[in-house]
């Protein structure tokens, strides 16, 4: 047994480096660029971060990343501030209490509660949004953004598989 795999999980790289990759992605696809008259799809990346860090280990650092994501994203796409953190903190919440039915799922199965968990965020999203403004927000774009956030799961599971046994005190 190697003394690395006894070491406890380094909080930059498991949260602080896929936090910055996901802000980076998301002002990338954020940009005012359109191809063929259609804009970008904008995936919610954080979403990469909520789900895998749930299901990686409870933390009490990830609610603060994740509500600092939330509230960048809030920023950028113009939300009430607090919007997109409170949606993600719920998804975060709802992966973590249902952490131990996850475990051990094969990687459709793991998909299929990611792109539930997201819909959950989005729904969240859409109804506090429908609280704030009176008014209700396009049904449409709610399913093509869950699509688009749903279709990066892979990028969920290098995550969970890269530091799910990095830390031996939740094994």
């Amino acid at each position: 047994m190697s003394l690395q795999a006894a070491r406890p999980l380094d909080p930059w790289r498991w949260m602080g480096a896929p936090a910055l990759i996901c802000l980076a992605a998301t002002l990338l696809l954020g940009l005012p660029l359109r191809l063929f008259g259609a804009q970008l799809p904008e995936p919610v990346f954080p979403m990469i971060c909520v789900f895998s860090w749930a299901v990686i280990r409870p933390s009490i650092l990830s609610p603060v990343v994740i509500l600092l994501l939330g509230l960048v994203l809030d920023v950028l796409w113009g939300t009430p501030f607090g919007l997109w953190g409170l949606s993600m903190l719920v998804g975060y919440g709802l992966t973590l209490a249902m952490r131990a039915m996850m475990t051990g799922q094969s990687r459709m199965m793991m998909w299929a509660w990611y792109a539930g968990v997201t819909g959950v965020v989005l729904v969240a999203g859409f109804l506090f949004t429908m609280l704030h403004s009176g008014a209700t927000p396009s049904v449409i774009g709610l399913i093509w953004q869950l699509l688009a956030t749903s279709l990066l799961y892979p990028f969920a599971h290098r995550l969970i598989d890269r530091f799910d046994d990095a830390d031996v005190r939740f094994r």
